[in-house]
């Protein structure tokens, strides 16, 4: 099942007409509807199921600049900036806070890389610091483990998934975004090879600019209409437990499992590195263009056949504008959890902490994280498509850095001065030859 979501009020009336509509109303696309409203441009967001109630639920609510791939390090800066103003700034509650993160463990090769990793980042502002095997312990009292070292990121913090999106939609909708739920996105309308409008179940609605913004759907909108988008996903599972002891008011990533102080006073656990590659028919297509990525990431996947195979986003379909697409079949990608992985959770999580001994999950839940073959999103227009912008392939990490991920889409929508280098985030890299290489930091 899936974590339990603030719901949002939404509009009931398609528009006939809006500047820029946005397919997808997770947290890529809520963030540039709340940044384009704000500016007064007209906004019609369209969400085939609800708002947020895919992986921008489901992830683990880290807000971090600790190691992040240095080409989206200035945009998990920005990130946290805006995420400082959140709260005051919607008259609403996101769970954020800057309670630090730490990560421990028990190899040299992880110190050697968030030694190299921090080299870079300090001369740009980032306050990360490496520990000890004794001041890692410090940081962590009540944990059993011997570490050999770790790195705290005492700037960095949490929000909450499933209150963080919700009001931002709640804002984007007092500046004058419409949103729709249940209203899946069917086909593209050009005019003079520009973008001239969408067309949805409910009716068509004329624009000048579409942001594709579907998570792990955007792949099979883009290749409905012939452009190529590398995009692959694998089944995470997680949960959260009942309110416990605090044994850290902020985020703990272990070797084999990760923890998140929630507002409720529970934990968010995420298993490290562990998921299932669903074989699917496009996956196997693409598969040369993930070859390293899939090297790198071997050590913790499993594989199976599940539902990607005939009608998830990896499934190859065809429709047409006047008939039903595979938007309206699935409404929410919502896996179910494995079981085994949610109990191998709760024992590390115990391991590590015996005085939560007796702490069992509140909630689980799987998820869908879509990657990019290089784990860098795509933010970007689209040349050979005028009038086109896409914002996906956020590959787990898009929750923390979405505020500032919408303001980039924003501004190059807008034509405004980007409030980043966009060239690291651009569509082309894609379909031009540029050697992806492998996943930098996570």
């Amino acid at each position: 099942m899936s974590p339990p979501l603030r719901r949002v009020e939404c509009d009931q009336i398609l528009p006939v007409q809006a500047d820029v509509v946005i397919l997808g109303g997770g947290m890529a696309g809520i963030a540039t509807a709340y940044e384009l409203a704000k500016r007064g441009t007209s906004v019609a967001l369209v969400e085939k199921g609800v708002i947020a109630g895919e992986q921008s639920s489901r992830n683990w609510g880290w807000c971090r600049q600790q190691n992040r791939d240095v080409r989206e390090l200035a945009l998990a800066q920005l990130a946290m900036r805006i995420w400082d103003g959140l709260n005051a700034e919607l008259d609403d509650e996101t769970g954020f806070r800057r309670n630090g993160l730490v990560y421990a463990t028990t190899t040299q090769g992880d110190l050697n890389a968030w030694e190299r990793w921090g080299s870079i980042a300090r001369p740009l502002g980032v306050d990360t610091r490496m520990l000890t095997g004794a001041g890692t312990s410090a940081l962590l009292p009540g944990n059993s483990r011997t570490w050999r070292g770790g790195v705290h990121s005492p700037a960095d913090g949490r929000a909450e998934p499933e209150l963080a999106v919700p009001a931002i939609a709640k804002g984007a909708r007092r500046f004058g975004a419409v949103i729709l739920e249940n209203c899946a996105a069917r086909e593209l309308e050009t005019q003079g090879g520009r973008i001239s409008g969408v067309v949805t179940e409910k009716g068509a609605i004329r624009c000048g600019a579409v942001l594709v913004a579907g998570g792990a759907w955007s792949g099979m909108f883009l290749r409905h209409h012939g452009l190529r988008f590398l995009q692959a996903s694998v089944k995470s599972t997680s949960f959260y437990t009942s309110p416990a002891k605090a044994v850290t008011d902020g985020g703990i990533a272990m070797e084999n499992v990760t923890i998140r102080r929630r507002l409720d006073g529970g934990y968010t656990v995420g298993l490290t590195g562990q998921g299932q590659l669903q074989i699917s028919p496009w996956g196997l297509l693409q598969a040369p263009d993930f070859w390293r990525t899939f090297q790198t990431r071997r050590k913790g996947l499993t594989f199976g056949i599940g539902r990607q195979f005939f009608n998830g986003p990896e499934a190859i379909r065809r429709w047409k504008a006047d008939g039903p697409s595979p938007f309206e079949q699935v409404r929410t990608l919502d896996p179910a959890p494995d079981l085994h992985l949610i109990e191998r959770g709760i024992m590390r999580l115990v391991a590590a902490y015996p005085e939560l001994a007796g702490i069992r999950p509140s909630e689980t839940w799987g998820g869908m994280v879509d990657s990019t073959p290089d784990a860098i999103p795509v933010i970007s227009s689209v040349k050979s498509r005028p009038g086109l912008f896409v914002s996906a392939g956020f590959s787990g990490h898009g929750f923390g850095i979405g505020p500032a991920a919408g303001r980039l889409a924003a501004d190059l929508i807008l034509g405004d001065r980007p409030c980043v280098n966009p060239a690291p985030f651009r569509y082309e890299r894609m379909i031009d030859g540029t050697d992806l290489g492998k996943p930098g930091m996570m």
